[in-house]
């Protein structure tokens, strides 16, 4: 028996990975596409309020494509995603994930990190939450990365899982 609907959102970090395997006690619903950018998720809100049946918690991460292609000012189309999915989803729990410290040299590091900056505050301007993680996926933790220093190894999926599954246990105490 199911104890909610998990609605994922995001890129292809969040697309290529078995979320039901690893939140077994949720029903998984995940629409993330590879290749999607800040802009693509908001463009196609429609379609996923369409297809996403009354998710109790909404996760998003979103933006890795963004910076890859040196787009640093999406932040305002994370914001308008929230905000368009607060409105069609006003009971769901919305946990918007921090930009993950990529391994690439030419990724302005500081830059990230004022990225994850503005969207803990769109997280507190519209009331969700916000879940960073950009600590426990820094460079000195060996291992987390593949070879192409943005997608996870099967060590840093387990890390993610294990904090989503840690966030949401908070969130489901706390109501």
């Amino acid at each position: 028996m199911y104890q909610g609907r998990l609605l994922f959102l995001g890129d292809s970090l969040v697309a290529n990975f078995d979320w039901q395997e690893r939140i077994s006690h949720f029903e998984i619903q995940n629409l993330s596409s590879p290749g999607e950018t800040a802009q693509s998720l908001l463009n196609k809100i429609e379609l996923i309020t369409e297809e996403a049946a009354d998710p109790q918690i909404i996760f998003i991460m979103i933006g890795t494509n963004n910076l890859l292609m040196e787009d640093y000012d999406y932040v305002d189309s994370v914001q308008k995603t929230v905000v368009l999915l607060s409105q069609h989803y006003p009971t769901a729990e919305i946990i918007l994930n921090s930009l993950f410290p990529l391994q690439i040299s030419w990724i302005d590091q500081e830059a990230l990190q004022q990225i994850n900056r503005s969207m803990q505050a769109i997280s507190l301007q519209a009331g969700c939450c916000f879940l960073d993680l950009s600590a426990k996926f820094r460079s000195d933790k060996a291992g987390l990365f593949q070879s192409d220093g943005i997608h996870l190894t099967e060590d840093g999926y387990n890390l993610w899982a294990k904090s989503i599954l840690e966030y949401i246990s908070f969130l489901l105490e706390d109501d």
